[in-house]
């Protein structure tokens, strides 16, 4: 389970924009369960024909969304992808 550390840092760590980015660092339990958010996110991205800037550390995963054919702004696209990041992210969270 999440610590109460854990989980008032994913609350401060919603999407912002910076540098014409949306920007967001999710945290999870262990390397697996960022894996599986990854790959989870990877199937939506590639549906969408829009693909994430992204790392990933052990248990921590960083994306940035812009759109490259928009002069690499952030657009509609861009949050309609949050926002289905964000779904997958609440859905792994439930199981845990």
């Amino acid at each position: 389970m999440f610590s109460n550390e854990v989980l008032l840092l994913q609350k401060k760590c919603m999407w912002q924009e910076v540098n014409n980015s949306l920007e967001r660092t999710f945290i999870f339990n262990d390397f697996k369960q960022a894996f599986a958010f990854m790959t989870h996110v990877a199937f939506i991205a590639e549906k969408m024909n829009h693909h994430p800037d992204w790392s990933n550390v052990y248990n921590k995963v960083t994306i940035k969304l812009n759109t490259h054919d928009a002069g690499s702004v952030v657009t509609e696209k861009d949050h309609k992808l949050a926002a289905a990041i964000d779904v997958v992210f609440n859905q792994i969270n439930k199981k845990v």
